[in-house]
């Protein structure tokens, strides 16, 4: 995906689609203290281009044959207060995107890192990876929002599975519990990806970035009615809204503006 020397995450925006691609591939992409900050900044950033669909889908991906090995442990006995509380508010952050988020996921994955792939909205997986959760092996009790993201997307089921078994699942399987959205040969991963990035982009920004916020404020107990009902009011009164009723009657494709 890059040529860049190893370092922090980077960032690549371009026709509307942003890429953060993980860059350790020597360490299977562990992500190291650095590394979270600059999650967290790219998130940041992301965030204030939503409005006016300056970036309408961020694809999360990595170099190398794997994805992710998770937070570098050898950085947790020198940051053990506060490592485990910045990489959830790094995921958090990847969680909180307004706009919707894929993980392509170009290998395996652990730790952490299957918390960091679940906060984004779609995951593709290649046909040859795999996914272990080893916190218990560990001793590590995980942290809250981890947990709450694993029961509400998996079910209450696969998560004690995961976490209390510690079980190595193969990509069948991760598909079969719902932890992958679309299962892809290695040659076929990226027109896999392209399909969704594509399909996100042929929605109104309005819709699509308020609909994923009503859905995850439901999925995680927190509806807010007048909230969603102020959503629904600004699209009502949208530009966007006008252009997909005149392109619907017109028989042609609509040229959303986010607006």
């Amino acid at each position: 995906m890059t040529t860049a020397p190893p370092g922090p995450p980077l960032c690549h925006v371009a026709d509307g689609c942003a890429t953060i691609t993980l860059n350790r591939p020597a360490h299977h992409n562990r992500l190291h203290g650095e590394d979270l900050l600059a999650l967290q900044a790219h998130c940041q950033a992301l965030a204030t281009q939503a409005e006016g669909a300056q970036v309408r889908v961020v694809v999360l991906t990595a170099t190398g044959p794997s994805f992710c090995a998770g937070y570098h442990l050898g950085e947790l006995d020198a940051d053990a207060s506060t490592g485990p509380q910045r990489f959830e508010q790094a995921v958090d952050a990847i969680e909180a995107l307004p706009m919707p988020t894929i993980c392509r996921l170009n290998g395996s994955v652990y730790g952490g890192a299957t918390d960091l792939a679940l906060a984004c909205d779609f995951r593709v997986g290649v046909d040859t990876m795999t996914l272990r959760m080893p916190a218990a092996r560990l001793g590590l009790h995980y942290y809250a929002n981890g947990l709450r993201r694993y029961v509400s997307r998996l079910g209450l089921a696969a998560a004690k599975r995961l976490f209390l078994l510690a079980e190595t699942l193969p990509a069948d399987e991760l598909l079969r519990i719902g932890y992958l959205d679309q299962l892809a040969a290695v040659e076929r991963l990226d027109a896999c990806v392209q399909g969704l990035v594509d399909a996100i982009r042929a929605g109104a920004p309005l819709a699509v970035n308020g609909m994923k916020r009503s859905l995850d404020e439901i999925a995680r107990g927190g509806f807010d009615l007048d909230a969603m009902r102020q959503r629904e009011a600004r699209c009502a009164a949208s530009v966007d809204l006008r252009e997909g009723q005149t392109a619907f009657a017109e028989r042609r494709p609509p040229r959303f503006q986010g607006r």
